[in-house]
């Protein structure tokens, strides 16, 4: 679907489960979730995804290296919700095993570029857990800025989070 120098971003598939499991049954990894998913966590969320691809044509996205063919991680566009008003984010979420190389930003940048191209954004969003500070940091270097706070209830717990935005 996307395709980047060293990655290729697709719908992700039933057949991925195990994959997907690899990064949200990681607790450190899911530490802006308040903790790992358990198994009908990880199913539900594959469903929602799987639904956002029918009901929007994109959702969050398999990232798969080249190199192995592997699924390193999620990138892609949902609806979320900020200043009363839905809007268009760029989400990430990468097995720890390929953090600080690179793939987030070049994944998001390519979710930019589908975004503006494909959908005909006129702006797109990331909203990142205020002490996600490796998330911030990759807004930024998507060219996003700072536009306001949000809070986000998970698991019962209320979480301050940033929101960056660009506009095309």
């Amino acid at each position: 679907m996307i395709e980047t120098e060293r990655l290729y971003l697709r719908e992700l598939q039933q057949s991925d489960i195990g994959s997907l499991s690899k990064i949200l049954q990681d607790d450190q990894t899911m530490y802006a979730y308040e903790g790992a998913f358990d198994d009908k966590e990880v199913q539900d969320w594959l469903d929602k995804q799987l639904a956002n691809y029918r009901r929007d044509g994109f959702g969050l996205w398999a990232v798969i290296l080249k190199e192995t063919e592997e699924m390193i991680g999620q990138c892609g566009l949902t609806w979320q919700n900020f200043d009363s008003k839905p809007v268009l984010e760029i989400g990430y979420l990468f097995q720890r095993a390929f953090w600080h190389k690179g793939y987030a930003i070049e994944a998001a940048r390519a979710c930019k570029k589908y975004a503006f191209e494909e959908v005909k954004a006129e702006e797109v969003f990331s909203i990142i857990r205020d002490t996600n500070t490796a998330s911030q940091k990759v807004a930024a270097r998507n060219s996003m800025t700072f536009r306001g706070e949000v809070m986000k209830y998970y698991r019962e717990v209320e979480m301050l989070h940033y929101v960056y935005a660009v506009q095309k």
